[in-house]
């Protein structure tokens, strides 16, 4: 068993095999700020086969998200029975959202992808990678990031597609594509 695949089985079950590390961890991330810019990522397997390279221009960020439903502001004035709903159903993953909070950071990088690090009763915490668009554009193979602009606001990435139930094809799918507002949000399974 090689190291990568050895750190991808301590991940499976991060409370079983690391408990004081994951909890210290949490604590300092609850404390911390909502997006913060890290020097190396904290699962390399994940980053590695999601496209991180050790090189200059790829940025690695550490975001945080409530695990709340998502609440419009109190109702001020008459409502029907049936128009009382104070829950905003929003339809992307708490993910999705983490990339657009650290796209929304750093305007001038790119999201390529991201990934899950942990959680607690409040907070989801993901990381996000995200390229300079003008150093990366330089390496062999990412010229396709300077033709791709604003990613994760079109939903492109892989979390969003997945949110967007593009990951499913054939029967039962039928109006997931070409978009879910052009069959009037009829789909996603």
């Amino acid at each position: 068993m090689n190291l990568y695949s050895s750190i991808r089985e301590l991940w499976k079950r991060p409370k079983d095999s690391m408990k004081d590390l994951v909890q210290e961890r949490l604590i300092e991330w609850r404390q911390g700020d909502v997006v913060v810019r890290i020097e190396r990522p904290t699962r390399i397997d994940r980053a590695r086969s999601l496209g991180y390279k050790a090189k200059q221009g790829y940025v690695i960020l550490r975001v945080r998200v409530k695990r709340s439903k998502r609440q419009r502001p109190l109702i001020k004035k008459g409502r029907r029975s049936k128009h009382k709903r104070r829950k905003k159903i929003v339809g992307k993953s708490y993910q999705w959202i983490a990339e657009e909070r650290a796209s929304k950071k750093y305007p001038n990088c790119e999201v390529l992808n991201s990934y899950k690090i942990g959680e607690d009763g409040k907070h989801q915490f993901y990381e996000v990678i995200l390229l300079d668009r003008v150093i990366v554009s330089k390496y062999k193979g990412m010229e396709w990031i300077v033709r791709s602009k604003k990613r994760v606001n079109r939903g492109l990435t892989s979390a969003a597609k997945k949110s967007r139930g593009l990951r499913n094809k054939g029967k039962g799918a039928e109006k997931n594509r070409p978009s879910l507002r052009a069959h009037r949000r009829r789909g996603k399974n």
